[in-house]
């Protein structure tokens, strides 16, 4: 792939990668996402309906409808 570099061992093994950012800069945000949520999987969850009336405590939100998206 243009633009992207594989490190390999003695066994020809691909073990990391070289991204040239200004060709693949979205795709390093993507994996940047996925590496934080997955360093975050583990974290304590907050309910939706906490934080939307947290939001409209704030003042933050007003108390629109809105609805927790569905697994």
């Amino acid at each position: 792939m243009n633009g992207i570099q594989f490190l390999t061992d003695d066994k020809g093994k691909r073990t990391a990668a070289v991204i040239d950012l200004k060709k693949h800069k979205e795709l390093w945000e993507d994996i940047d996402d996925v590496l934080v949520s997955q360093s975050r999987r583990h974290e304590k969850r907050i309910p939706f309906k906490r934080v939307k009336a947290d939001l409209i405590k704030s003042g933050k939100l007003r108390g629109q409808n809105l609805q927790a998206h569905p697994h």
